[in-house]
């Protein structure tokens, strides 16, 4: 069971402590959570501001939500499910297999669910975090952030959006009490979410208007049910569900060649995608419109079947031009043109280099997270710690995202790391480690040297992998398995350490 308090209880209580808080439990922080388990360690709670496990995955269940890295790889590498229904799984499998997860390893016991954390500041003086929440003040000797960067919706600056009379709701906050049977529909984006929903619902609408502002670039989904011999197969041969996995993140892999290496790679994709937008789109018009005016790849490649075939129904419209505003029941673009809807979807997207959570973490110099990357952009080390947050990890922090494969490598990459970082500051008893100034600066001068060939750079786009500051905080610009051996273990030369509350204040 989950641990809850009253409100009345909150007000009475002091603040709660705990030698390790982990904020958020999708992958990241659950994740994190058995490992401290599987170490034996007690002494942490997990703060999740849902009301179950999952992250992403307990939110985003509009109609078609579905994943795109193969199903084979897009798990834990300790807890395989041979029980996959297919290759690409859908939303519902995947929070079910999160919520077995959890239960199998008996972690749920260390969380605290509807516990939305509001606010974090660094104490020096007694080398704690003090955390508020909406269930009451805590304080953590580390904390860590596992709240993932896909989790704050971000709602578009269009004029008049707030003025809608009809039903308006964000693709990842879906009103599953709204029926849109019979309706008129606008679909506002064109990306891995709008790309799914579009498909789902286009049948059941009476008309559909998709907004676009960039064409992106899609590829055949292969995807398909699994058989029963090969169920079957992968829960009794031992081994054959580790090498169908190891095939799979090897070929993955193969992109980052394209990618990061030597972007004209990319043609050979590009030709595929070329050849689909032929054979699905077989309106001249139409297809000039998804046709993509950048490199494939400088955006994120997206998968699917039905998208194409959706665009091209009778009460499907495609529309490129520019929201104007939004009036009581219709969207203008800017050509003036007016178009009425009954139901308007926002499928734009979410907050990640400018997350509203850095506004609610104050470090060691009292400067919040987003004064510390509004100055310098979003740079931390090896994506786990920041300068000027002490005691403090990151779970899916900057340049930690990819474009081509499973992001649960990423994850447990970085959780060999702050696993042996908790051991190595009870082994030398440390009070205090902060990352130094000067190995993160090194560290991020060669991440954007890394990433100043990569097609993210290159390609002809702009895209939310870059910040402010036009540079990519987001993705990790090399093969995978190098990330995993630079986090192989807790380099402590690399931080600033103190033993003592007088080198700590």
């Amino acid at each position: 069971m989950s641990r809850k308090v009253t409100d009345k209880a909150v007000d009475a209580r002091p603040a709660r402590h705990s030698r390790i808080i982990i904020v958020g439990s999708g992958f990241s922080g659950l994740g994190l959570a058995i490992r401290l388990s599987q170490q034996g360690r007690q002494d942490y709670l997990v703060l999740e501001r849902g009301n179950d496990v999952g992250g992403t995955w307990r939110d985003n269940t509009y109609p078609g939500a579905a994943c795109d890295v193969p199903s084979q790889l897009y798990s834990y590498s300790f807890a395989l499910n041979p029980d996959w229904s297919r290759s690409f799984s859908k939303q519902p499998e995947i929070q079910r297999y999160i919520q077995s997860v959890a239960a199998e390893y008996d972690v749920r016991d260390k969380h605290i669910f509807d516990c939305d954390m509001t606010g974090a500041q660094w104490n020096g003086e007694t080398a704690r975090w003090e955390i508020q929440t909406s269930q009451g003040e805590f304080t953590a000797d580390i904390l860590v952030s596992a709240v993932g960067a896909l989790c704050e919706p971000n709602l578009p600056d269009i004029k008049g959006i707030n003025n809608f009379r009809g039903e308006i709701f964000h693709s990842a906050r879906w009103n599953h009490d709204s029926d849109l049977t019979g309706k008129r529909v606008a679909v506002i984006g064109t990306g891995a979410s709008a790309i799914q929903i579009v498909p789902s619902i286009a049948k059941q609408v009476a008309h559909l208007d998709v907004y676009q502002r960039t064409a992106p670039w899609l590829l055949p989904r292969a995807d398909r049910p699994y058989l029963l011999p090969e169920k079957l197969a992968f829960k009794h041969i031992p081994g054959l569900q580790a090498l169908s996995r190891a095939a799979i993140y090897a070929a993955r892999e193969t992109q980052v060649v394209g990618l990061a290496k030597f972007p004209p790679a990319m043609k050979l994709l590009e030709t595929v995608a070329r050849a689909k937008l032929r054979i699905e789109v077989k309106d001249p018009e139409l297809r000039a419109k998804v046709t993509p005016n950048f490199r494939i790849g400088c955006k994120r490649m997206l998968i699917s079947n039905e998208y194409y075939p959706a665009l091209g129904r009778d009460n499907v419209d495609l529309v490129t031009e520019g929201i104007q505003e939004i009036r009581g029941n219709s969207v203008v673009t800017k050509d003036g043109v007016e178009r009425e809807v009954d139901a308007i979807i926002v499928a734009t997207g979410f907050h990640v280099t400018d997350s509203p959570a850095y506004d609610t973490i104050s470090g060691r110099d009292g400067r919040t997270l987003s004064e510390v990357f509004d100055a310098i952009g979003q740079q931390g080390y090896k994506g786990s710690a920041i300068n000027n947050y002490p005691n403090m990890f990151f779970m899916l922090g900057p340049n930690v995202g990819l474009g081509h494969t499973s992001m649960v490598y990423m994850i447990e990459s970085q959780i060999n790391y702050i696993a042996d970082a908790v051991a190595t500051i009870d082994l030398l008893r440390l009070r205090t480690i902060e990352v130094r100034k000067d190995v993160q600066d090194e560290y991020n001068v060669e991440l954007q040297q890394k990433l100043t060939g990569a097609v993210w750079n290159t390609g002809g786009c702009a895209s939310w992998y870059l910040d402010k500051h036009g540079n990519n905080t987001t993705l990790w610009p090399d093969f995978t398995f190098r990330f995993r051996s630079l986090l192989e273990k807790f380099d402590v030369s690399a931080y600033e350490t103190s033993t003592s509350a007088r080198s700590a204040a």
